[in-house]
C-alpha cells in the first residue's frame, strides 16, 4: 500500500566533495580555529550562533557540571572501563546513563516546571506561582526539581555565581525570578534549608536563553561527558576501579550468611 511520504529534511550538516557545511557555515573557514566548544555546542541546539552575552552565558552553564569528583557516574565509568579497556566510549556512556533525577539531570526538570508555570499564569507574580508550583509538588508527594543539596546548604555556591553571571549580561529575568521564589516558598513550606541548586540556576538559564526544556538536559550531557573523559584519562595513570571492586567483593562477603535452614560447612 503506498503512503504519503514526508521529506526528509536536517540542516545540521552536509558534505561536499571540497567543503563541509554546518547550520548553514563553512566548518573550515567559519568554525574551525573561531568558534570554542561552548559557542559550536549552541550552534548545533540552536541554529545560529550566540552573540558575546549569550556565549558568557551559555558557557558557564557548560562548565559548572563538568566535573563532581568520584560520583556514582564517575564510579561506574571507571568501572566498565575496567572491564572493557579497548571501549572508553562505552564507559562514558555507561556513565552518563547514570544521569536522572538523582544527579544532573534535574535541570530538565527545573526547565519544564519554570516553562510551565509561566505559559499558564503569564500575568501572575514569581511569589504567587511558587506558591502554586510549590503546593503542586507537595501534593504529589514529589521533590521540587532544582532545589536542595545533600552538602551545598544553605546556599550553592555555584548558583550564585550563575545567576551572577546571568544578570552580568542581561540574562537575570522572570525565569531566574522564578526559581528563586521557587526555592524561598519550598523553604517556609517544608521548614528546612533547600538552596536553589546548580541544575535549578541552569534550568532558569536554559530559559533565559530560550533553549527548550527538552534540551536542558542535554546540555548536562555535554559537560559531564568532558569530566568523565577525565576520569578515565586519570584512571589510565592512576587506576582505582580495580581497587573499588575487590574491596567492595571483599568487604560485601564478610557479611555474608547462609540461608535458614541451610546446610553449613563444607
Amino acid at each position: 500500500m503506498s503512503r504519503n511520504r514526508r521529506p526528509i529534511r536536517s540542516g545540521m550538516g552536509r558534505s561536499t566533495p571540497e567543503r563541509i557545511f554546518v547550520q548553514g557555515l563553512d566548518l573550515a573557514r567559519d568554525i574551525i580555529g573561531t568558534l570554542n566548544f561552548g559557542d559550536m555546542a549552541y550552534l548545533e541546539l540552536t541554529g545560529r550562533l550566540p552573540d558575546a552575552r549569550q556565549s558568557r552565558v551559555f558557557n558557564a552553564i557548560l562548565v559548572t557540571l563538568v566535573e563532581h569528583g568520584m560520583t556514582p557516574m564517575a564510579i561506574v565509568a571507571r568501572l566498565t572501563y575496567l572491564g572493557a579497556p579497548e571501549s572508553l566510549q562505552s564507559a562514558v556512556a555507561a556513565g552518563l546513563c547514570g544521569m536522572g533525577t538523582t544527579f544532573a539531570g534535574t535541570a530538565e526538570g527545573a526547565a519544564r516546571m519554570l516553562e510551565s508555570a509561566w505559559a499558564a499564569t503569564p500575568e501572575g507574580s514569581p511569589e504567587e506561582l511558587a506558591r502554586g508550583v510549590v503546593a503542586d509538588f507537595r501534593n504529589r508527594r514529589q521533590s521540587v526539581p532544582g532545589i536542595g543539596h545533600n552538602l551545598h546548604k544553605p546556599v550553592d555556591p555555584r548558583t550564585g555565581r550563575l545567576f551572577q553571571v546571568a544578570a552580568e549580561e542581561g540574562y537575570s529575568g522572570r525565569y531566574v525570578d522564578l526559581m528563586r521564589a521557587i526555592g524561598q516558598e519550598a523553604e517556609a513550606v517544608y521548614g528546612k534549608s533547600l538552596p536553589v541548586n546548580a541544575t535549578g540556576a541552569i534550568g532558569a538559564l536554559c530559559c533565559e536563553l530560550g533553549i527548550s526544556w527538552r534540551a536542558a538536559r542535554g546540555i548536562a550531557v555535554m559537560g559531564r561527558a568532558v569530566g568523565l573523559v577525565g576520569h578515565l584519562v586519570e584512571e589510565q595513570a592512576h587506576p582505582v576501579a580495580a581497587e573499588i571492586w575487590l574491596r567492595t567483593e571483599e568487604e560485601a562477603g564478610e557479611h555474608d550468611t547462609p540461608p535458614a535452614g541451610g546446610r553449613q560447612g563444607g
